[in-house]
């Protein structure tokens, strides 16, 4: 991307749904819509201002025609909308491709957002039969378990043997994490201690990974709107400016690979520090794609906040907390905030924003939340992203 795009877009408005375990009776559209209406208010706009949307559908869902779905649903009249299609790392993409279509002139105010509802009265989606030879006779009838546990369990065991990484090493994640969720009202884990022995104790969901090392599943819904830097100055709120960002694919599976340690967050955050002018010791706050203990540990290690199999020991050394001196996931993060699938990766990107702002209320950093590095990661290590979003004081 050209360097005219350095700062050349804010995010000026957040909606966000509270994470609940379940949400009876409430469907993908009425969340979203519900979020979205929220972020047009909080930018202290109207929907008729609202001329882009970027709509990410529910995991579940087909993303063919999503976008026109919620316009005719929310009455929203767009001249340019778009997919996205990126699974977890969704909400930090859609900044993205928000404020380079904001640039390019297709739009003034672009609506991102994405949902999941978590209705217990209602039918299991059915998924189609596999026709990939991966998939169908391999992977299928084998396993390795239920959902991603066993896919990220395999990298959290390499890591261990090469490196030495133990589920005592991670629980530092999880403890820090959890901390930050018991200063915001918000998160499921709101009044809930950690320790590290709590999350060696806790039981194995898929060896080595601990149930409380993985993420909370949730019911809930995230959006935002994104415009241009000239028009963000003079609006409601503190803008969070898109510095730079990238999103990069390494693989579809990790049957098909060759160390299954090293995420794509690397080449992502090299080309976002390039476009931002910044680097990772320049980070103040740091909202990291946490689907497990060891989704945050390969992030950081490929981002170059340490060296590739020093991730274990450099945490030990760091607090992540808020009153730390490297915040992490301020809000608890997917583990401890509650991750409402793709809406969960989005709900780094508006506490980023919060952060940029100084609105985070318990859970606000006391320290400088001028730059603020955010990713999204999506399916088994296979596509990740990476932003730097940053206050005025730093353009």
């Amino acid at each position: 991307m050209p360097d005219t795009m350095r700062g050349a877009a804010a995010i000026v408005g957040i909606g966000e749904l509270k994470p609940e375990r379940e949400r009876p009776d409430r469907d993908t559209i009425s969340l979203l819509t519900e979020a979205c209406y929220l972020a047009i208010q909080d930018a202290g706009l109207t929907k008729s201002d609202i001329d882009g949307l970027i709509m990410e559908p529910e995991i579940q869902q087909t993303a063919s025609g999503f976008n026109a779905v919620m316009a005719e649903h929310m009455g929203i009249f767009p001249t340019w909308a778009t997919g996205c299609d990126v699974q977890g790392a969704a909400g930090v993409v859609m900044a993205v491709q928000a404020a380079a279509y904001v640039n390019a002139g297709l739009a003034d105010f672009v609506l991102c957002g994405t949902a999941t509802a978590m209705d217990p009265r209602a039918p299991r989606p059915e998924h189609s039969r596999r026709t990939e030879t991966w998939g169908s006779e391999f992977t299928a009838p084998f396993g390795p378990v239920v959902a991603a546990n066993g896919w990220y369990a395999m990298i959290a065991r390499r890591h261990e043997m090469l490196y030495g990484t133990t589920v005592e090493k991670r629980a530092k994640i999880s403890v820090d994490q959890r901390y930050n969720a018991n200063h915001n009202p918000w998160a499921v884990f709101y009044d809930s201690p950690l320790t590290v022995q709590d999350v060696v104790n806790s039981r194995i969901v898929a060896d080595p990974l601990h149930l409380l090392e993985c993420v909370m599943p949730v019911s809930g819904a995230c959006a935002f709107v994104v415009t241009r830097a000239d028009l963000a100055r003079g609006m409601r709120n503190k803008p969070a400016y898109v510095l730079g960002g990238a999103h990069s694919i390494q693989r579809n599976n990790l049957a098909h690979v060759g160390e299954i340690s090293i995420s794509p967050v690397g080449q992502a955050s090299r080309k976002a520090f390039r476009m931002a002018g910044y680097g990772p010791k320049d980070m103040q706050v740091l909202e990291i794609y946490d689907s497990y203990t060891i989704t945050v540990i390969c992030e950081m290690e490929e981002s170059g906040f340490c060296k590739k199999g020093e991730g274990g020991d450099w945490i030990q050394e760091q607090d992540f907390t808020i009153k730390g001196n490297l915040p992490l996931n301020t809000h608890g993060g997917q583990m401890s905030y509650g991750q409402a699938a793709l809406a969960g990766g989005c709900s780094h990107v508006s506490e980023a924003v919060r952060q940029i702002r100084r609105t985070a209320g318990e859970h606000q950093v006391a320290g400088p939340t001028d730059l603020v590095f955010v990713t999204g990661s999506g399916g088994l290590f296979s596509q990740q992203s990476a932003m730097v979003l940053a206050s005025e004081a730093a353009l």
